[in-house]
């Protein structure tokens, strides 16, 4: 399916004009959400407001809306004052400065924006992306839009131009507020782990080699339900806690056969994901039938891994 724009805007700089239309990125959709239904009767529930105070379900006529200026302290806000407060839609994407992109720290970036021409402007967009993409550099803006005003970065991707919004600087928490304990580290530990990263080293990012194992794993179990399978679960081990001695790892990972012994490793820990996914014979819709679960796959069912309750949340 062909993507659709989610808006329209105008790149400004200097006395340039580019008309361009916004596209997403990414396909948010594609996460896998869950609905709260009523157990008896599968209903999908509705959110219903309820104030502790007065013990009573408000109903939305009676909502109102307030900051917490203090800790149970709220001025409260009208409708008509928040949009009086909203800034103004311009759609002008007003490019302020460039810099060099790299200059951009990554902390920052909150999400990206695929721009494209608008009828007219394929020039001036392919002179801007050039432009930028020759020199390495972004151009700061503000863009304004429901109700909102962002901090974004227009830079060069490929052959044409993405739009980055980009968190305020009070919105990005210092890394000095962070704990980190502190520790000494040897001259031949660091020499080795250089050796060890230089192994794993590429030239390229190369996204397609990764995949989400959770996703795939609850869609097989979704499948599953839906063509009525039995769904039984293996018991997942409590990881061990090891104290291992650093230097002693470091040399060992080197070591010839390492990399061997790390795919046996890895393929150990496929098997044993392999075990703990869930498993169920198929069954046609009328060979099923209610039946007793015998009290081995009652106990099985009872031993679900943690980690399968949170996906299934």
């Amino acid at each position: 399916m062909p993507a659709r724009p989610l808006a329209s805007a105008t790149i400004s700089f200097g006395l340039v004009a580019i008309p361009v239309k916004l596209f997403t990125s990414s396909e948010s959709a594609e996460h896998i959400s869950f609905r709260l239904l009523h157990a008896t009767c599968k209903t999908p529930l509705k959110r219903p407001y309820y104030c502790p105070t007065d013990e009573v379900m408000v109903d939305y006529e009676e909502i109102v809306k307030g900051y917490e200026y203090s800790k149970g302290q709220y001025v409260l806000f009208t409708d008509e004052e928040l949009d009086a407060l909203a800034q103004e839609v311009t759609k002008t994407i007003e490019i302020e400065e460039f810099l060099p992109a790299e200059k951009v720290d990554p902390v920052y970036l909150d999400r990206t924006y695929y721009l494209a021409p608008d009828k007219g402007a394929a020039r001036s967009y392919q002179l801007l992306a050039k432009a930028l993409g020759n020199k390495d550099l972004a151009g700061l803006a503000k863009y304004a839009a429901r109700g909102k005003q962002y901090l974004v970065a227009v830079r060069a991707m490929e052959d044409g131009l993405i739009m980055e919004q980009l968190h305020y600087p009070d919105e990005v928490r210092k890394f000095s507020e962070i704990p980190i304990e502190q520790a000494t580290v040897k001259e031949a530990e660091l020499k080795l782990a250089y050796q060890l990263i230089e192994q794993s080293t590429t030239d390229e990012f190369k996204p397609e080699k990764y995949t989400d194992d959770v996703k795939a794993r609850v869609q097989e179990v979704i499948q599953q339900k839906v063509e009525g399978e039995e769904i039984t679960y293996a018991a997942a081990e409590e990881p061990k806690a090891q104290i291992i001695d650093l230097m002693e790892a470091l040399k060992a990972s080197l070591e010839p056969g390492a990399a061997a012994t790390g795919k046996r490793a890895a393929r150990a820990k496929e098997k044993a994901a392999e075990a703990a996914k869930p498993r169920g014979a198929k069954v046609s819709a009328k060979e099923r039938k209610p039946a007793k679960p015998s009290p081995r796959k009652a106990a099985a069912k009872k031993a679900v891994p943690e980690r399968a309750r949170r996906a299934a949340r």
